[in-house]
């Protein structure tokens, strides 16, 4: 099986040594067809929401395609609002760090622009704005598009939405017939036709279309909890559920290994399935897995591929699925057969538009549910205990414990006290 087939896309082996670092095994459907197109020099655009990957599928070509070391910005990254703007940047600064000569310059409204003056006259090579700052810069001179390989809009039919148009008109005037042309959009609306018709010369369009069904039976959740509680999370969901079986799912190489390491401090029987292990590796663990060897398997998407077992109680996204077809197969491990399993997404704040995206497209919407408390989790242990004590009265047998216990019942403790002192020994064990 080919793990990394990041490889496969003629990405800069530095960019690459990155991705790899960074743990993603397997390029998402967006990045795998835009990243070669967009390298090969071609107006593109492509018809993707937030949560597919597509940062990376612009970020890995522009970090490639700047002029490194050039005063003079080479590429221009145009984003509807100030928080997008920053997240990108974000990610390309991640993507470049074994890149010399390539710097990002994030300039958008509400942060002071004599910081964003400074910066451009350090030098950028990529830009990432928002339209009205950006026109500013460019009204100001302190911006200037001569040198412009390559021009993204990101979201551009909410650039629209928000009345950014003209805006745009006004940005791309200074590279048409000069730079290369890719656009973003969740949907192609006739004014973004017509900015394609304009602007772009014959550019190719890429759409990915997921799977928007997931199977019957199974109980979707979204718990939202801060990503340094998310262990505690399994733990409690996995006690008070009294859960067998679990299939816990990460993005990365790297938070599969750290995961097992968590649980198993915490006395959970768990391993971990991702492409840094070799084949005989893999199968082994997946034999203790389907043979109830652990309870807990950590995996990424693509090493969990083909895997085929019966019973899984319940799925974890620990990370939110990079595409939404990725969610559809995670889900699907459990609630097989005619059976019912249960499915927990956890998200924060920010990562809440992800998950719309994703109840979109599956077009079901995730229940939240808050997270157990401890005492929620007491109180199950408690009644899991009481239902096996009404099990062992029904079943008799009784009479040499009884025989052992009579002459305690006889001196200061009644029946009761006996009995509560017994279960509280018992309860307390576990």
């Amino acid at each position: 099986m080919d793990i990394n087939s990041f490889s496969d896309l003629g990405i800069d082996p530095k960019i690459l040594q990155t991705v790899v670092e960074m743990g993603f095994e397997e390029p998402t459907p967006i990045q795998n067809r835009c990243i070669p197109a967009i390298l090969s020099g071609r107006d593109l655009v492509g018809q993707a929401q937030t949560g597919t990957g597509k940062t990376a599928a612009f970020g890995i070509p522009a970090i490639q395609m700047a002029d490194r070391g050039s005063k003079t910005p080479s590429i221009l990254i145009l984003c509807p609002t100030r928080e997008l703007a920053i997240q990108v940047t974000g990610e390309l600064i991640k993507l470049a760090k074994y890149i010399d000569g390539v710097f990002t310059v994030p300039v958008y409204g509400g942060q002071p622009i004599a910081r964003q003056l400074q910066a451009l006259k350090k030098g950028a090579q990529i830009v990432v704005g928002t339209p009205g700052r950006v026109i500013d810069h460019l009204k100001r001179g302190t911006l200037k598009l001569g040198a412009l390989k390559l021009v993204v809009l990101d979201e551009a039919d909410e650039m629209l939405n928000m009345g950014f148009r003209e805006d745009l008109e006004e940005i791309l005037s200074f590279s048409h017939g000069k730079s290369q042309t890719v656009m973003f959009s969740a949907t192609v609306p006739k004014p973004i036709r017509q900015i394609m018709n304009r602007w772009m010369t014959e550019p190719e369009m890429i759409k990915v279309e997921g799977k928007t069904e997931t199977a019957p039976g199974i109980e979707q959740y979204i718990m939202e909890v801060r990503d340094s509680v998310r262990t505690e999370a399994v733990s409690r969901v996995m006690d008070i559920g009294n859960f067998k079986l679990a299939l816990i799912f990460c993005n990365t190489k790297r938070l599969c290994d750290t995961l097992v390491e968590e649980l198993q401090a915490r006395g959970y029987s768990a391993d971990a399935l991702h492409g840094d292990m070799t084949q005989i590796v893999r199968d082994k663990v997946m034999n203790k897995f389907r043979n109830r060897g652990i309870d807990m398997l950590v995996a990424t998407d693509v090493a969990a591929r083909g895997l085929d077992v019966d019973n899984i109680d319940i799925v974890f996204n620990y990370d939110i699925p990079q595409d939404p077809e990725y969610y559809v197969h995670r889900i699907g491990r459990t609630g097989r057969a005619g059976k019912t399993g249960v499915a927990i997404t956890f998200a924060s704040g920010r990562k809440r538009k992800r998950i719309q995206f994703i109840e979109k497209v599956i077009r079901t919407r995730l229940q939240p549910i808050p997270m157990p408390s401890m005492h929620d989790v007491e109180q199950s242990k408690i009644d899991a205990h009481y239902e096996e004590l009404i099990e062992t009265l029904e079943a008799g047998g009784l009479r040499p414990y009884i025989e052992q216990l009579e002459p305690l019942a006889e001196s200061e403790f009644t029946p009761i006290e006996i009995a509560a002192a017994l279960f509280k020994m018992r309860v307390g064990k576990v």
